[in-house]
């Protein structure tokens, strides 16, 4: 099975998300996004250019969450596609259509929610340091039994003979 792979794009929130409708009523979210420019110079260092800006919208609930959870400022990686289209005004412009959004986290710092773990069963305490050492210690003496009880030399090879 071939891996699917789509257009990225990683930048910063450059205006308040807008939550729109279509027509339908699917939910829509624009935002402009800008993308920081640097130029790498002779003497090893970079100078700071003026950042590039599009546009990114998403659709239905991904548009719903993501304007709940972006605000102007924020640094995130999408994933879509590039999509031009033809303004009010005829002139041709180029969006970016999101499918999945979230925080840059070489970046971002946040906390991660899981929430509990869906499990059938309930779950167990993990067992505390000394129980383990225990159950450790108690697998071993049952793999390792004592040796048989002294008996005078040569007994157990006279019986094995006499058979």
């Amino acid at each position: 099975m071939t891996i699917r792979t789509k257009e990225s794009l990683a930048g910063f929130v450059a205006t308040d998300p807008e939550l729109t409708f279509t027509s339908n009523g699917d939910a829509r979210v624009y935002m402009r996004v800008g993308q920081t420019q640097a130029r790498f110079e002779q003497d090893g260092t970079f100078t700071q250019l003026d950042p590039e800006f599009t546009d990114l919208v998403m659709f239905r609930k991904s548009a719903e969450l993501a304007h709940e959870q972006f605000r102007k400022g924020d640094n995130f990686i999408a994933e879509g596609e590039t999509r031009t289209y033809t303004d009010d005004d005829g002139a041709e412009r180029e969006q970016f259509i999101a499918s999945r959004i979230g925080h840059d986290n070489n970046i971002t710092r946040y906390t991660v929610d899981r929430g509990a773990p869906e499990r059938e069963t309930p779950q167990q305490e993990a067992p505390g340091r000394e129980q383990v050492q225990q159950q450790l210690a108690q697998r071993e003496a049952d793999l390792d039994p004592e040796p048989p009880a002294a008996t005078s030399t040569g007994s157990v090879e006279r019986e094995a003979i006499a058979r």
